[in-house]
């Protein structure tokens, strides 16, 4: 059954072209119709090598060979077989495999490499996502464990005991088969320091170093019971070749792959060709994919190519290419919403060539707001951040600039069951603010108004993006009037998370994907506080929060594991080492009516910060819609069907 692109987009843990497998001539290609003038050409698909099928006939059926399917129950392995009335959720029946699709992106990548430092931003899980895979996935209704890599799983009866039998069908984009060395290999930079991401180490230390019973069997075993390992050793850990990076240090691997990545088992690949830097990425599919005829996928990553052109912190570019046509979708953000609202009277609406969707999932909606950084004045102190949180006008914000189109939240576990309900409902209230500024020494003035503690002025820094500014200076206009002297310095996102990894911050507006399965300890332990390149960043440190989240590994029971996350939500509440802001009431989409797309529109736990790259790789490209649209923009023709914005509320009706 093969790795769906749907199960890493659901289970992957994240924020966030080798020589061996670029360049290469492709061995076949499929006509594919461009999205702008609907002229068909030859893309060449990537087919570099015709895959022997099955495995390795010196491998005895007992070690994971031929014929281990026949004995792997009563060895006391498990598996999944996707059922008849649940392929739909895997994947539409009606998908067509072709054509392309194009999306503006609004950042570059800082690295292409799938691990070590800068790696971890949604715009590196997109591309990472579809050019490597693990050796679990999960269900996209259930949850339930699904095979990936690997066909077969064995959990011990301590529960800390894993081993997986690796799908002797598996090979990466270079032809080599996918082994239990690989997954070694993985595991051990890993925990290489060197790849500077501390909570890598963090996670994978977990484990003892796992052992290649076979080529086809690996066992791995948890130096503690968590009820997560499982989770983070065989969903989370995208699998590398062992024979690209098996020789390296974390320093070297740094080195070697930057604007490149190792070969990969994925749907898709990068080649180096297809990459522009600083304005365009292309995903190309694999032609040659190992699992493309799996039940679980055969429906799911349809399109030929997946065209990323940049368009770095100009939303206003981002949404003329989409009216244009240049993209082919467009997802609606804080800086967009306006156009949501008012936009409405173009040729493209009017006469049905571009369709509107809001989408609600069970997704995790993720957050944002202003993260504090606590190690150092003025945000070291409790009452400062109490009062920046106060003084944040969040309901006037979304009133005036956001239409109403969003809802404030306060909790880190937004849309979730997770959340604490009894979190103090955080309202503007300058007068509050004020007295505790008071309280915390900030209580003279200089003559341009600043409070000042000491003689030094209450005065910091924010480094934004222009696109950010429009929301940032109500709150700026806030603090100055409570003596607070907010400096805002225009600074590109690579920039920005480079310098907020090495803790070279005292505020910054963040914003963070949410997870299905929570994982506090990455964000919140105090093992990460005081270390640079990983997520503790506003540099969380409690003592009870430590203790909640060694009792949250070893519980199984998820009623427990529910009660434990919403204190250690409230206990993140009451230290106010950020202030919350909003999401958006559903996801918000408008496409080009050229592709088909399943019933639900977007998968069950699908989310904000991944809809370009979930839409990439479950819709699929219909040629003959494309075809009308061409005609009709000639002739200004009117398509029909339904022009207003459609609700799908697919997941929010199912039983």
């Amino acid at each position: 059954m093969k790795r769906s692109a749907i199960f890493l987009i659901c289970s992957a843990i994240t924020l966030s072209l080798t020589a061996a497998s670029c360049g290469r001539k492709s061995e076949s290609s499929s006509p594919v119709t461009d999205s702008k003038n609907s002229k068909s050409y030859n893309v060449k698909l990537w087919k570099k090598y015709d895959v022997p099928p099955g495995a390795d006939p010196s491998v005895p059926d007992s070690l994971g060979g031929a014929g281990f399917e026949k004995i792997a129950e009563k060895m006391g392995f498990q598996t999944y077989t996707v059922k008849d009335d649940e392929i739909k959720y895997f994947g539409d029946p009606r998908a067509k495999v072709g054509g392309e699709i194009h999306i503006v992106s609004n950042q570059f990548p800082a690295t292409f490499r799938p691990e070590g430092q800068n790696s971890n931003s949604v715009y590196n899980a997109d591309v990472k996502g579809s050019v490597y895979e693990t050796l679990l996935g999960t269900h996209p209704l259930t949850r339930e464990w699904m095979p990936g890599l690997a066909s077969h799983w064995k959990i011990g009866d301590d529960k800390m005991t894993f081993i997986f039998r690796i799908d002797p069908n598996a090979r990466f984009s270079d032809g080599k088969p996918v082994t239990s060395e690989d997954v070694v290999a993985t595991w051990k930079l890993l925990m290489d320091e060197t790849i500077l991401e501390p909570s890598s180490q963090l996670v994978y230390s977990k484990f003892e170093q796992p052992v290649a019973i076979s080529k086809y069997l690996v066992q791995v075993k948890s130096k503690t019971l968590n009820f997560r390992n499982l989770l983070y050793f065989g969903a989370g850990m995208l699998i590398q070749p062992a024979h690209e990076i098996g020789n390296l240090t974390g320093k070297e691997y740094l080195e070697k792959y930057n604007m490149n990545m190792p070969a990969g088992s994925g749907e898709y690949i990068l080649l180096q060709e297809d990459l522009k830097e600083g304005k365009r990425y292309i995903l190309t599919r694999r032609d040659d994919y190992w699992a493309k005829d799996y039940t679980a996928g055969k429906y799911a990553g349809n399109f030929d190519r997946i065209v990323y052109e940049v368009v770095t912190d100009n939303p206003t570019i981002e949404y003329e290419k989409f009216k244009n046509g240049d993209a082919d979708m467009f997802r609606f953000t804080m800086n967009s919403t306006e156009k949501w609202i008012k936009d409405v009277d173009y040729d493209a609406i009017k006469n049905g060539w571009v369709r509107r969707l809001r989408i609600f999932t069970d997704g995790p909606m993720g957050t944002g707001g202003y993260a504090f950084n606590m190690r150092k004045p003025p945000f070291n102190d409790r009452r400062v951040r109490k009062a920046f949180g106060y003084l944040f006008p969040r309901k006037q914000i979304i009133e005036k600039l956001l239409y109403n189109e969003y809802e404030p939240y306060d909790s880190h576990y937004p849309n979730t069951v997770y959340a604490n309900p009894n979190n103090e409902k955080v309202e503007f209230n300058p007068e509050l603010a004020n007295r505790l500024l008071d309280e915390a020494g900030w209580s003279q003035r200089n003559a341009q108004g600043i409070r000042t503690k000491n003689g030094v002025p209450l005065s910091i820094e924010a480094s934004i993006t222009k696109p950010q500014e429009r929301f940032v200076t109500p709150y700026q206009q806030e603090l100055r009037k409570a003596g607070v002297d907010l400096k805002l310095k225009n600074e590109d996102w690579t920039s920005t998370i480079k310098n907020i990894d090495a803790r070279n911050f005292t505020v910054f507006p963040f914003g963070y994907s949410g997870l299905v399965t929570p994982n506090p300890e990455t964000s919140l332990s105090s093992k990460l506080a005081d270390k640079s390149d990983n997520n503790n960043i506003q540099g969380v440190k409690n003592a009870r929060i430590d203790v909640l989240l060694d009792e949250y590994d070893k519980t199984f029971d998820v009623k427990r594991q529910v009660e434990i996350i919403r204190e250690i939500d409230g206990i993140s509440d009451s230290i106010y080492y950020d202030a919350m802001q909003w999401n958006p009431r559903g996801i918000r989409v408008a496409y080009w009516d050229k592709f088909g797309m399943p019933e639900y529109v977007l998968p069950r736990q699908a989310q904000l910060s991944y809809v370009y790259q979930t839409i990439a790789l479950t819709w699929w490209y219909e040629p003959e819609k494309a075809a009308a649209i061409a005609e009709a923009k000639k002739s200004k023709k009117d398509l029909g069907g339904n022009k207003d914005i459609q609700e799908v509320l697919y997941w929010k009706n199912l039983k």
